[in-house]
This record gives C-alpha cells, structure tokens and sequence, in this order.
C-alpha cells in the first residue's frame, strides 16, 4: 500500500502532467485563433520559439507569429498528439506530434512534425521555456507529401533529422 507522500507525490505528477497538456492546447489555439498577446504569455517572459525561425522572448515570439499571419499565413490548425512529458520537479521536457493543414496565400497546406518544448513551473502555472519544432514536411495539399518535401522554404529550415529523433 503506498504511503501519505507517494500519493501526493503521484497526485501532483498527474496535475503538472495535465497542466502542460492544457499549456500546449493553450498555445494551439490561441495561434490558430490569432490571440497574438495571448499566445505571449503561453511563454517565460524570457522563453523562445525554435522553429520556422528562432526567435527569444516573449514579445518576440508574439510578434514573429502576428508577423506570419501578416505575410500570407491565413489560417492554421494544429493538431497535437503522443504527448511524452519527463518531469524534473519544477522543469519538464515534452516531446509530441504535430499535424497541421493551414492556408498560405489562399493555397491549402499540410505539414507534420515534431516538437519538443523545455517547461518550467512559475508562481502563475506551467510556462514555456522552449518551444521548438522540426518539420517532417510541409508542402500545398495539392501536390501531396513526402517525408523532407518542403513547398514552404522555411519550414525546411527547421527539418527533422533524417536518421535520429529530434
């Protein structure tokens, strides 16, 4: 039987593990929602996004994402899965899936890819240290999709590596 502690300790992996789940839902859709300051505060005031570019903090990060938008980005669904959360007391490392049709230039696109975020815990929940992603493929729907077919030039910028995980 395990003891008063375990439990609690058991108790509070599950809530920090469904926190950052909730955290990474967060994020999707306040990017797909275009809820830029929102977005923002997903992240640490000194966090970063590692991915179509690197970008570090937290107005940095709102603003290249608004930035996207700006430039042909119209519309994006992410979808996320096969979360793996290793947590280090008030640190955790997550690794998922990501799924993402989106619009660029009115032309239908679809990419897929991984991430891997770095969180920490803060006096007002878990926040993003981290966030980075690396892209299998990203092409218009039209012309299919292969594993490192990039139609979208930057996104080959942040491929996933061919013989290892990201």
């Amino acid at each position: 039987m395990s003891s008063t502690p375990d439990l609690a300790a058991r108790l509070r992996a599950l809530e920090d593990r469904e926190a950052i789940r909730e955290l990474d839902a967060r994020y999707c859709r306040y990017l797909d929602e275009r809820q830029w300051d929102r977005l923002g505060d997903c992240f640490t005031v000194d966090g970063a996004f590692d991915g179509l570019s690197r970008v570090e903090g937290r107005a940095a990060v709102r603003d290249f994402f608004a930035g996207l938008a700006g430039n042909g980005l119209t519309v994006l669904w992410h979808h996320v899965s096969n979360y793996e959360i290793a947590l280090h007391g008030d640190t955790a490392t997550v690794r998922s899936l990501l799924w993402q049709p989106c619009v660029i230039n009115g032309v239908p696109q679809v990419s897929a890819g991984r991430y891997r975020d770095r969180v920490v815990r803060t006096d007002s929940g878990w926040l993003l240290k981290e966030k980075q992603v690396r892209f299998s493929y990203w092409g218009p729907l039209a012309d299919g999709w292969d594993h490192h077919s990039f139609g979208f030039a930057s996104a080959a910028s942040a491929a996933t590596p061919v013989d290892r995980e990201v």
